[in-house]
C-alpha cells in the first residue's frame, strides 16, 4: 500500500487546473544526471561521461542545463562539463533523468508544478534493471524541492519515457510498457487512463502496442514515437520485413493512421529510419564491471537504437548519431519537420550501450511564462 506523502500537494493536477505541456513548447531549461556506476557504463563510465557532457554542451547552446552529480563525482564532472552547465549535488542510483525526474506541469498562471511518479527501476525485482533504486525514487522530490515547486505524488509506477503528450489533451502511450504487470499489478487500461487524466491533465489517449524491439524498458514510447507538434507524430521505422521491428512499427503506423487526437484531428505520421541494426561488441561488454545489482549485458545483444529518442530545445533539436547513412537521413527528415529549429547531432552510442538515448537522459523544464490555452475535452470548443 502506498503510504501518505506529507510533503506532497493535496488533490490532483487536473482538478487544480494543471496539465503537462508538449515537449516542443518553450523551455525554461533542462535537467540531466551524471553517469557513474561501472556495472552499467563501461570503463568506469568514462566514455559515457564524455557523451553526456557532449549532450549537455549541445543543449546549453539553446537553454540552461543543470546536471545532478553525486558529491563524490562533483569535481570530475565539473572538469568535463562546459562552464555554461550548472553542476548540482544530487544523489542518484543511475542517470535516467527522464524516468526518475519530475514531469512538469503548467497552468494558466505563470508557475510550474511537478508530478512525482513512483519508480521501481523498470520492473522491480521481477524484471527491473538494477537494485536498489531508493535514491532514484527520491530524485523528483529533490529536484522540485531545490526549485521550490509544488509536487504531486502519483499513485502509480510509471516513467517519464513512457509518456508523450501534445499539450492539447492527447497522450501517446505503448501498451507493452504502461500496462505491464511488473509496474502496477492488476492495473486495467480504464484505471490507468483515469489516473493519467488526473495527473497529466489529458482527455484523450492514443495507444500503440509494442515498443522498439529489445528495448529493456519494456517498450517506452519515447523510443518508438513522439509528438513533434499537435497532430504530428514521428515513428521509428524499417522497411526490412525480416527485421523483428518491422511488424511492431507497421502496427503502430496503422493505429496512428486510424487515430484522432483530443481535438478530433487525424494524425500526420513521419517515419524516421532506424539505424543499424546495432549490437554490443565483445570489447564493449568486457568493459563492464561484474555486478549482482545490475542487469548483465553481453556481446552480441541487439541495441534498441532509435532517432525518435531526441531532445527538443529552444530553437533546436539535439538528435543521436549512431550510423552515418541513416544519421544523415534522419537529420534531413527532422529539419523538414522542424524548419524553425537547428538540428544538431551528438554521437550517442555510449548512451545506447547503457540502455537509452538522448531523450532518456534529459528532462525539459517548461517556460511557465509561455502563453498557453488549457486543454479541452475532445470535441469541445
Amino acid at each position: 500500500m502506498n503510504q501518505p506523502d506529507l510533503g506532497a500537494l493535496p488533490g490532483t493536477p487536473a482538478g487544480d487546473g494543471w496539465w503537462m505541456p508538449g515537449e516542443f513548447e518553450a523551455h525554461e531549461g533542462c535537467w540531466m544526471l551524471w553517469p557513474e556506476r561501472p556495472d552499467n557504463w563501461r570503463e568506469r563510465a568514462r566514455p559515457a561521461q564524455a557523451a553526456f557532457a557532449a549532450v549537455a554542451a549541445a543543449i546549453s547552446r539553446f537553454e540552461p542545463v543543470r546536471i545532478g552529480v553525486s558529491p563524490a563525482h562533483a569535481a570530475a564532472a565539473r572538469a568535463q562539463l562546459p562552464s555554461s552547465v550548472a553542476v548540482v549535488p544530487l544523489a542518484h542510483d543511475d542517470c535516467w533523468m527522464r524516468d526518475v525526474g519530475p514531469t512538469y506541469l503548467v497552468a494558466e498562471r505563470p508557475q510550474l508544478r511537478g508530478v512525482h511518479w513512483r519508480f521501481n527501476a523498470w520492473g522491480g525485482l521481477e524484471g527491473g534493471l538494477y537494485h536498489p533504486w531508493d535514491q532514484d525514487e527520491r530524485v523528483a522530490a529533490e529536484v522540485l524541492s531545490l526549485e521550490a515547486r509544488g509536487r504531486y505524488r502519483a499513485p502509480i509506477v510509471i516513467e517519464g519515457g513512457a509518456i508523450h503528450v501534445d499539450g492539447q489533451g492527447t497522450a501517446l502511450l505503448a501498451e507493452e510498457c504502461v500496462l505491464n504487470p511488473n509496474r502496477n499489478p492488476g492495473m486495467t487500461r480504464e484505471r490507468m487512463e483515469a489516473v493519467l487524466r488526473d495527473y497529466l491533465g489529458v482527455t484523450h489517449f492514443i495507444w500503440l502496442g509494442l515498443g522498439v524491439y529489445n528495448d529493456e524498458t519494456d517498450g517506452h514510447i519515447d523510443n518508438l514515437a513522439c509528438f513533434v507538434a499537435p497532430g504530428k507524430v514521428c515513428l521509428t521505422w524499417t522497411d526490412d520485413r525480416a527485421d523483428p521491428q518491422y511488424e511492431r512499427s507497421r502496427e503502430a503506423w496503422e493505429r496512428l493512421n486510424e487515430a484522432r487526437d483530443a481535438r478530433g484531428r487525424r494524425i500526420e505520421v513521419a517515419r524516421l529510419p532506424m539505424p543499424g541494426p546495432l549490437y554490443m561488441t565483445e570489447q564493449e561488454a568486457r568493459g563492464l564491471a561484474p555486478s549482482e545489482a545490475c542487469k548483465p549485458r553481453s556481446a552480441g545483444e541487439r541495441l534498441a537504437a532509435s532517432y525518435v529518442n531526441f531532445y527538443f530545445a529552444n530553437g533546436g533539436v539535439v538528435m543521436p548519431l549512431f550510423d552515418a547513412p541513416t544519421d544523415a537521413q534522419a537529420a534531413e527528415m527532422l529539419r523538414g519537420l522542424c524548419p524553425e529549429r537547428e538540428v544538431i547531432g551528438v554521437p550517442a552510442r555510449e548512451i545506447l550501450l547503457g540502455g537509452g538515448g538522448i531523450h532518456c537522459i534529459t528532462q525539459q523544464v517548461p517556460d511557465p511564462r509561455a502563453p498557453r490555452v488549457r486543454p479541452t475535452a475532445r470535441g469541445a470548443a
